[in-house]
């Protein structure tokens, strides 16, 4: 198996999708944002100055997600066809769980969309709560799920 963004010579390109099939596509990324307790009572609460970081933060992330190829240089435009995030307040963390999945009909994949989502959304979170903590941390980035296409379905 090579990587796909390099052609013979070694130089970066974006691969030609033109001769793949259209197929259903989705994907689903997760990430954490994990916070101290007193910022994550604030959220919790609707408290926050900057108003309601998780409604904020899911439209980030789906504006993240259409977003992706102008993010990332060698990603397709793509016609995404639905982005759903979902965050959930995580008292054992403390912090917020994010889950973004993202579907298209399409030549490639949308895991770069959903990986953008998700992260998008947890930048968001940090932003409208680093008046009260700079010390957040955001991690566990991945992709959970991938199906359709040539190499068919994965699952973390």
């Amino acid at each position: 198996m090579s990587l796909t963004h390099f052609d013979s010579k070694g130089d970066a390109h974006m691969v030609d999708v033109s001769d793949k099939p259209v197929t259903s596509r989705v994907a689903t990324a997760e990430v954490h944002i994990r916070m101290a307790q007193a910022t994550f009572d604030i959220i919790a609460d609707g408290r926050a100055k900057k108003g309601d970081v998780l409604g904020v933060a899911r439209l980030a992330g789906i504006m993240g997600a259409k977003k992706t190829p102008d993010l990332i240089p060698l990603c397709h435009p793509l016609p995404v066809t639905k982005v759903a995030v979902e965050l959930t307040l995580d008292p054992d963390l403390p912090g917020v769980q994010i889950e973004a999945t993202v579907k298209t009909t399409g030549q490639t994949g949308v895991e770069m969309e959903a990986l953008t989502a998700a992260s998008t959304a947890a930048l968001t979170v940090y932003d409208m709560s680093k008046a009260v903590d700079k010390a957040m941390e955001i991690g566990g980035l991945r992709v959970t799920l991938k199906d359709g296409g040539k190499s068919g379905r994965y699952e973390a």
